[in-house]
């Protein structure tokens, strides 16, 4: 009884090369999605990676093809499919062979009379004919992963018109926000401003950073970062940073902001900061009295190049 394990049947050429076309298919989809969520900015890297998905995934496929496809070049005939290819010369002088064992005109025209002087037949270069197949089953996997993807939805204007619905439903009009680090706190400056809340917070300007020359986002940026270190005790412990250098992060950077940064400007503007999602889903970060001010943001997950974004939300009439 032999003690050798038994081992995995290795695949098949078919099987291989199915596998290899939907690979190419896979990742024609990954890089034209890529490209389409691309900007201005990360355009370049994104090419460079997607060069480099291609390469790699080229290189790869090849080493597996390498040991099946046994490529030999037209000059060393007798390792390449050798009993095939005596048949094949066989048939070939079947077809030259004459009863009077003369060469056909032809022959004898080409050869100058020459009785010696026999043509060979040109042999079929096989691995040529394996590698033209290829070429051709990957360039038709190509287009059609280009067309899968062009027909695939687009999930930015999926964002977009779902948020057109929420809009109408709630009476409100799109205020473009630019893209960038400051857009939540430009957001609600646009807001305080448009409602007439003013931009300055309920809470002690020295302790807010409030500064007249400052522009409107940075006022907000710095009435943010006032009202948590006034109430450290309630955001210490959920951010990542210490919360010193948090705080240092909204008044001194393009930092993002986010939940905590939300529920601190409700605090301190006291009014009821509204958020509303494509999906019509709602989130509310409620600042301290009644009768508040609601001042309303959209947010946005798909539509800009950076990623997360809110956009100002006006009341309409």
């Amino acid at each position: 009884m032999s003690d050798e394990s038994p081992t995995a049947e290795p695949e098949s050429l078919e099987t291989i090369q199915a596998r290899h076309r939907k690979e190419q298919r896979d990742l024609v989809s990954r890089i034209t999605q890529k490209k389409k969520q691309a900007n201005k900015k990360t355009r370049k890297g994104v090419n460079e990676e997607c060069d480099r998905l291609e390469r790699e995934l080229k290189e790869r496929q090849e080493q597996e093809l390498a040991p099946l496809n046994g490529d030999v070049t037209p000059q060393q005939p007798e390792t390449q499919d050798k009993d095939s290819e005596d048949e094949d010369g066989v048939t070939e002088n079947l077809k030259h062979l004459q009863i009077n064992n003369t060469p056909p005109q032809s022959q004898s025209s080409s050869t100058n009379g020459d009785p010696d002087s026999t043509a060979k037949p040109k042999k079929r270069n096989r691995a040529k004919d394996r590698l033209a197949r290829r070429a051709a089953d990957q360039a038709t996997a190509i287009r059609e992963a280009e067309q899968e993807a062009a027909n695939a939805p687009n999930p930015r204007e999926i964002e977009r018109s779902a948020m057109a619905t929420q809009l109408e439903r709630y009476n409100l009009t799109l205020h473009e926000i630019r893209a960038d680090g400051h857009c939540l706190y430009a957001a609600v400056a646009d807001q305080l401003q448009t409602r007439e809340l003013g931009l300055q917070p309920k809470i002690d300007a020295k302790i807010a950073g409030q500064d007249e020359k400052m522009p409107a986002y940075k006022t907000v940026r710095h009435a943010a970062a006032g009202w948590i270190e006034a109430h450290e005790e309630d955001f210490s412990g959920f951010t990542e940073d210490p919360l010193p250098e948090h705080i240092r992060k909204i008044r001194e950077t393009g930092e993002w902001g986010g939940h905590l940064e939300l529920q601190a400007l409700a605090k301190a503007y006291g009014v009821r900061i509204c958020v509303l999602h494509s999906d019509g889903q709602v989130d509310k970060f409620e600042g301290d009295g009644k009768d508040m001010e609601e001042v309303w943001l959209g947010y946005y997950k798909h539509s800009h190049g950076l990623g997360e974004h809110y956009n100002s939300l006006r009341k309409i009439g």
